[in-house]
């Protein structure tokens, strides 16, 4: 989001034509033969494309002790000309009685190692090891936020169809855009992030998502939906964009269930509904209060799985105006020309909700802890 902010001034006013449906290749017509891909060791090489993009490590991790945390790299490029790093750092406040502790630097003389699997930067190293199943995070770029983490994956990694990508673009053999995500969504978490006023521990549980934007964000999508979900035994985990109508306002959703050592589900057969929404006065966005997410395909062995977590969604974590650094001058122009008013709402509720999964006969119900986002753009 740092990267829509920077590049909204050059952006506004730029709403596209109705191209329709059709100029999107979802992800999903790929899941059709290829429900999912484990990930290899080369699948995690960063891209750095030379035209207008922006790529993303995301590290989650729900602490045993009940922290939760956010860690992240921002690499974008903007139409080729410039280039810019950003590392990001969120330690959530459960209790709703303070602020979160959030950091956002900008990296000097970034750069990758040479089979591009690592990320380095003045101060701050994301370092792969050899056998590829383990990140080591590094940082001392902010003293109020210094961070050592080690991230080590428990089930195999994958990425929705073939690649885990949806191409837009009237020819489909030249999309100008794409939008891709993978998943580590079951890993053991180590190490601490310690603040002016304490070291958290973080050991616990992680999920690790690399992803990749390749256009405008506005454009690609309009609105967003996520859930991270971890029980002791199960991971399940959801991505969700809606295009904008330009492209239908086409759905895409990925996500899948695991347990160590294994994937029991992934593919495109997802869905995210918003049970119950209010008003939200500020950002004049339908806040959802209540999400049911449902997961429905077969497991590798050819068994029908279903799953679902369903519940209120209880106070927010946080409400965050993307736009809120942005001049106001810019903002006005963003919302009232190009209809760009992007806000992300974050929750986890107090009020634990559980996961209930069906594999074949088999039925399974966990409690577990939860992170959600709902994000509404344009």
């Amino acid at each position: 989001m740092n990267w829509l902010k920077s590049t909204l001034s050059a952006a506004v006013g730029t709403q596209e034509p109705i191209y329709g449906p059709e100029a999107i290749q979802s992800v999903a017509k790929q899941a059709e033969e290829t429900p999912y891909t484990v990930l290899s060791k080369d699948d995690l090489r960063w891209k750095a494309y030379q035209y207008t993009n922006v790529e993303t490590q995301t590290f989650y991790i729900m602490a045993d002790n009940g922290t939760l945390v956010m860690v992240q790299v921002i690499y974008s490029n903007i139409v080729g000309i410039h280039t810019t790093a950003h590392f990001n750092t969120k330690i959530f406040n459960l209790q709703g009685n303070g602020d979160h502790v959030w950091h956002s630097d900008p990296l000097t003389n970034f750069m990758f190692d040479e089979h591009m699997l690592s990320f380095g930067a003045d101060n701050m190293t994301i370092t792969l090891n050899e056998e590829g199943d383990s990140y080591t995070i590094k940082s001392t770029v902010n003293p109020n936020s210094l961070v050592d983490l080690k991230f080590t994956r428990k089930a195999p990694g994958f990425a929705v169809g073939k690649n885990g990508t949806s191409y837009f673009g009237t020819d489909p053999k030249n999309p100008w855009g794409s939008m891709s995500h993978a998943f580590w969504a079951r890993c053991a978490v180590e190490g601490t992030i310690t603040t002016k006023e304490k070291t958290y521990d973080l050991t616990g549980r992680g999920v690790f998502i690399p992803a990749l934007q390749g256009m405008k964000p506005h454009h690609a999508a309009a609105r967003w939906n996520f859930i991270n979900f971890q029980t002791p035994t199960y991971s399940a985990i959801m991505m969700e964009f809606t295009t904008p109508p330009s492209y239908g306002s086409t759905k895409v959703n990925v996500g899948g269930i695991l347990k160590d050592g294994e994937i029991i589900y992934a593919g495109a057969g997802n869905t995210i509904t918003h049970t119950a929404s209010a008003l939200d006065p500020e950002s004049e966005w339908p806040e959802p209060t209540s999400i049911k997410w449902e997961w429905t395909g077969k497991s590798a062995d050819g068994q029908e799985v279903s799953a679902e977590v369903d519940g209120a969604l209880g106070k927010r974590l946080d409400r965050v105006d993307v736009m809120g650094e942005v001049p106001g001058f810019i903002k006005a122009i963003a919302g009232s020309v190009a209809g760009t008013r992007p806000y992300i709402f974050q929750y986890s509720p107090k009020e634990k909700l559980s996961l209930k999964l069906k594999i074949g006969d088999t039925e399974i119900v966990e409690e577990g802890f939860m992170f959600s986002e709902s994000t509404f753009i344009s």
